[in-house]
């Protein structure tokens, strides 16, 4: 998606998207390799769910300056987003509680 948009936002603001968005994924999995150490486990996942929020939060911008051309698949692709973000929220609460 952030590959269509105009040039002046493709640089910018559709790096910043690709670099959250990749950010969400390295998180989760830098924090399970420190799993043995709860805290650490939960920071990174804490930061992951950070990049999500940021993620929606450049989406969201896109949104507002009208530019996007495919708003089905800026729909699409906030929706992704919104779900994990729901799903590691959840996940964080299970690994306070349970871990």
């Amino acid at each position: 998606m952030t590959l269509t948009l105009p040039k002046f936002e493709l640089y910018e603001t559709g790096s910043q998207i690709r670099k959250s968005s990749k950010s969400i994924r390295s998180n989760i999995v830098e924090g399970y390799g420190r799993r043995r150490y709860k805290n650490e486990y939960i920071r990174f996942l804490v930061f992951s769910h950070a990049s999500a929020l940021e993620t929606l939060d450049h989406l969201e911008t896109l949104e507002e300056t009208g530019s996007l051309d495919n708003d089905d698949a800026y729909k699409k692709t906030w929706t992704i987003v919104d779900r994990c973000g729901r799903k590691l929220n959840k996940f964080i609460s299970g690994v306070e509680r349970e871990y």
